[in-house]
């Protein structure tokens, strides 16, 4: 429609016009603008810890800040004569026995025999854990009948089992794998029965109304269930296999980590014993992260 006295104005134009100059409501206050962004994709500044934190070598660097600073001050102390080189050796001193033992070919055996003892003793100790956990979690009888006996053995510490196990299973690698056997297994038991008395029911009495029980149950719905669980159980698992593992190899061993610590302390060789602990505190870490992988793997696929 045309105005009079105004050709070129119409009706679309009014339209227009209003839509225009109408106040805007709450609605499109509250909607919001496009985002400024910075070169990081971040808003305001373009940086965001969220952003730093997420990228896998700002991750690495944060987490040896505290390794470099504690080298820094061992390097301090000992070069100020805070400690003597019996007391502390200097960080080249550590490094040049362990020079030493790569040249004689000792180092890789007691690195490899000590993981060797630590892996089987964890896989099976792990295995028996995750066994009597799913029991004692899934059936009140078997709670009933096996959680206080196993919540006494769990008290009893690592180096009451060697006399016993000396005495049973004599000072090969037998006895040695089932101590660290022992350490492994409890961790994994406590965190898998307490986790599977909290799976949800619904989910539960679902799986069944699909005809799942037994072991086809515990597989399918309830393990995957907690996942979570289970891995925190095994990395715990793991770190108590490498802390048996020393009180392991005092069982009569000529070879493993455990014995270089200890042969070190009975000859005062401080700078092997430094070196052992180093190497036990790096292999747990890598084994550990090789575990944690295979968590998120997990998780991903079941939880």
């Amino acid at each position: 429609m045309t105005y009079p006295g105004n050709p070129s104005l119409t009706s679309a134009n009014v339209a227009d016009g209003r839509a225009a100059a109408a106040p805007a409501t709450p609605a499109d206050a509250a909607r919001p603008g496009p985002t400024l962004t910075g070169s990081g994709g971040s808003p305001a500044n373009g940086w965001s810890p969220a952003g730093i934190l997420a990228n896998g070598w700002a991750r690495l660097l944060l987490g040896l800040i505290i390794p470099a600073a504690v080298l820094a001050v061992w390097q301090i102390s000992t070069a100020a004569g805070l400690f003597s080189v019996v007391q502390l050796p200097p960080p080249a001193m550590v490094v040049e026995a362990g020079l030493d033992l790569i040249q004689r070919g000792e180092l890789g055996q007691h690195i490899a025999i000590s993981t060797q003892r630590v892996l089987i003793g964890f896989a099976a100790g792990a295995g028996l854990g995750l066994l009597a956990g799913s029991l004692v979690g899934l059936s009140k009888f078997a709670d009933l009948l096996l959680a206080p006996t196993i919540g006494a053995l769990r008290a009893v510490p690592s180096l009451a089992w060697v006399p016993l196990l000396i005495l049973w299973m004599k000072i090969g690698e037998d006895s040695k794998v089932t101590l660290i056997l022992i350490g492994a297994f409890f961790p994994v038991f406590t965190t898998v029965s307490v986790a599977l008395r909290h799976v949800d029911r619904n989910l539960v009495e679902a799986a069944r109304a699909f005809g799942l029980k037994g072991v086809r149950l515990l597989t399918t719905v309830q393990l995957p269930a907690v996942v979570p669980a289970v891995f925190s159980g095994l990395r715990l698992a793991l770190a108590q296999a490498w802390l048996f593992l020393v009180a392991a190899e005092l069982i009569a061993s000529s070879m493993g980590l455990g014995f270089l610590l200890t042969d070190s302390q009975n000859n005062g060789r401080t700078d092997r014993l430094l070196l052992a602990i180093v190497l036990l505190a790096v292999i747990g870490k890598i084994t550990d992260g090789l575990l944690g992988l295979a968590e998120k793997w997990a998780v991903k696929r079941w939880a």
